[in-house]
């Protein structure tokens, strides 16, 4: 018997008792869509932490920051000057691209016109733009504003409602910070001005605006992070690690503070190995409903094999091999569990892409998740439901081949 009339046999048999088909279906699909909704989740978080933690090795680049700690906290001493940057290019040239002094971004106190109005205020610079804010009125600075070099801004409500009356009549006006004017575009609620481990957080400031554009391109000549570019291929962690022993000897603040060199890379591996090994043993528990379903589509196999004595008595009388008649059941057990295989692929990559938002907006601190589902997972997906189909068939589809005529005739 060919495959295509094996196939068709089996479709045939399948729709003629639906709901039970339907429901062999669906345990295999809930199982599969587990394991696919926590692998696709397990991925996206440990994609995420590379793309916002990692060297970023993207368009020929890589990038890897050290950071200057002083010893005493109220310390105004800068970590790098220009002379420092002089010294890192003497040094190491030939292996960094470029070296430069990124731009404090902390919350920055400062003089503010709002109108007819001054005031001493807070305003915190941002890279990129803010999503875990809570919004009042208007909307969020967007990644396009920033990238463009708009002159937008937002403004907390408490500030609004005191200038303004309501948040909404805040939208429109405008505020100039240095010798840049910006146009509010959105209000959001207040936050505490420090975090819960003491540091600044960025949303407590009066004032929320694109950090590109407050500087306006100026190089920073002092500052405690600098930023180092390397071509791709280059070992980045390597060589950062060299530049930020040679500052703690040679280093212009190096007798008042400290330079470090965090290698997230190494940390980002821990973190996923990690992060596998949790997604392994969850995809494992819930892997056993796979084994319940399969179970059940073994179930389901003996019962059809009972009630269709009949039919493999006739198919034997008209020539039909044992072989054919196993092969026939086992393409019927294999059918079912691959069309809930690939349902549950479907539903489980669904349900990542809704939970991972949920996840992000739990986590907060600008970590924005999304679900990552390969072609690995897609192959997984159909692979297992496969086998399963031909591990929990084989045996229903040796017993109905090991039927003996003169039995099914008597």
């Amino acid at each position: 018997m060919r495959i295509s009339e094996l196939l068709r046999t089996a479709l045939r048999s399948l729709r003629a008792n639906k709901k039970r088909s339907f429901l062999t279906i669906i345990g295999i699909m809930i199982g599969i869509a587990a394991v696919i909704t926590i692998l696709g989740i397990g991925d996206g978080i440990t994609q995420t932490m590379y793309d916002k933690f990692g060297n970023n090795a993207k368009q020929g680049q890589q990038t890897t920051e050290i950071y200057y700690m002083p010893d005493n906290e109220n310390s105004t001493v800068s970590g790098f000057n220009q002379q420092d940057m002089a010294n890192i290019d003497n040094q190491f040239g030939g292996e960094i691209r470029r070296v430069r002094i990124e731009h404090e971004t902390a919350n920055i106190n400062t003089r503010a016109d709002l109108g007819d109005v001054s005031k001493n205020v807070t305003v915190s610079l941002l890279r990129a733009a803010p999503t875990d804010v809570k919004l009042v009125a208007g909307h969020r600075l967007t990644a396009n504003e920033m990238a463009t070099g708009q002159a937008v801004a937002m403004m907390k409500s408490s500030l609004a409602r005191h200038q303004y009356g309501t948040a909404k009549n805040a939208l429109g006006t405008t505020v100039t910070v240095g010798a840049t004017t910006y146009q509010i575009v959105g209000v959001y609620q207040d936050q505490a001005e420090y975090s819960m481990d003491g540091g600044q957080n960025k949303f407590g400031a009066s004032f929320l605006l694109p950090k590109d554009l407050y500087y306006q391109g100026d190089t920073a000549s002092s500052g405690n992070t600098i930023k180092l570019t390397f071509d791709q291929g280059s070992n980045a962690g390597q060589i950062s690690k060299q530049v930020a022993k040679y500052l703690k000897k040679n280093g212009s603040a190096a007798n008042q503070g400290s330079y470090q060199y965090e290698d997230m890379e190494k940390e980002l591996k821990q973190f996923s190995s990690q992060m596998s090994i949790i997604t392994k043993f969850i995809s494992f528990i819930a892997a056993i409903s796979l084994f319940i379903a399969g179970i059940g589509v073994m179930n389901m196999m003996y019962i059809s094999v009972s009630e269709r004595t009949q039919e493999i008595g006739i198919r034997l009388a008209v020539g039909a091999t044992p072989f054919n008649i196993m092969m026939q059941f086992l393409v019927e057990a294999v059918a079912l569990t691959v069309t809930g295989g690939l349902l549950g692929f479907l539903g489980g990559a669904g349900l990542a892409h809704l939970i991972a938002p949920l996840l992000s907006s739990s986590i907060g601190g600008g970590i924005h998740i999304h679900a990552h589902i390969t072609m690995t997972a897609f192959l997984m997906a159909f692979g297992t439901s496969a086998a399963v189909g031909l591990i929990f068939g084989i045996l229903p589809a040796r017993q109905a081949a090991n039927k003996n005529l003169i039995d099914i005739l008597r």
